[in-house]
């Protein structure tokens, strides 16, 4: 058991697959308390379940299931938002429900569960609060704009959070993964139409796209990043791995903008 985990609960969304689960993974070989949220946990196959961890439903997309799953899991000490939609499409071609869902489930869901669980933090003078986003925030990518700009609005509350709750001995962090190895691009949701203007320049973001993500770094390299923000003290504000982050956020701070642009969009196979 890890000296620093305790009796700690840890509330782990998203925790089926990817970066979830392999946090749900660390914490639970820490010696926390962990509860991990999937949409329906009654369907979860053997191969997707944790011996060690808890799972409660949660849906970030309906917000009756967000209070009934603050109500069944409690006072928690530490809450990793990593549950999420990978949404593309033109920005012409975006439906209106479409883009309602993805802040809902993205951001204000996120929001919504961490205000309900705020109190016991906060009297406790102890809490942890991860945001995972997407280095995409920081490095916008065309016919992605919806997850960029909601990754991005993320990362607004969770800063802004940070100084709020800091006092109380609740420290927010947020984590940019870039490229990770996941598998999400056959659950990305996909808005364009088969004879858009737009198909030729879209297919091939995406079969760039998705050969990044392959042959990105491992979900469970990131889950340890994650659980090294939780047990700093006090943990970074922020936090990037994966896609040379060290390397991309430098560049970015002391190269044009335009330059950064065009770097990203070539990476995705793009002319700009």
């Amino acid at each position: 058991m890890s000296s620093t985990s305790g009796n700690k609960t840890a509330l782990v969304t998203g925790a089926s697959s990817g970066i979830g689960l392999e946090v749900a993974r660390e914490l639970d070989r820490r010696g926390y308390r962990v509860i991990g949220t999937s949409r329906n946990p009654d369907a979860l196959a053997a191969a997707d379940r944790l011996p060690g961890v808890e799972y409660v439903a949660l849906d970030l997309a309906d917000r009756e299931s967000i209070s009934k799953c603050a109500e069944a899991v409690g006072d928690v000490d530490i809450v990793v938002h990593n549950a999420g939609e990978s949404q593309s499409g033109p920005l012409e071609e975006l439906p209106d429900d479409a883009v309602d869902r993805l802040f809902q489930t993205n951001v204000f869901g996120a929001v919504q569960l961490t205000q309900r669980l705020l109190p016991h933090m906060r009297e406790q003078h102890y809490g942890r609060v991860i945001t995972v986003g997407s280095m995409l925030a920081s490095f916008p990518l065309a016919h992605r704009g919806s997850y960029c700009a909601a990754k991005a609005a993320l990362k607004g509350f969770a800063l802004s959070a940070r100084q709020e709750l800091s006092p109380f001995g609740v420290w927010v962090s947020h984590v940019e993964p870039g490229s990770i190895a996941t598998g999400i691009g056959t659950r990305r949701t996909h808005y364009i139409a088969d004879d858009s203007p737009y198909r030729d320049d879209y297919d091939t973001m995406i079969a760039n796209l998705d050969a990044n993500e392959q042959a990105g770094i491992s979900p469970a390299k990131v889950a340890k990043t994650i659980v090294a923000a939780i047990e700093a003290d006090p943990p970074k504000e922020f936090y990037a791995v994966g896609s040379n982050a060290p390397l991309v956020f430098t560049l970015k701070r002391l190269v044009p903008r335009r330059v950064v642009t065009t770097m990203v969009a070539r990476r995705h196979g793009l002319k700009r």
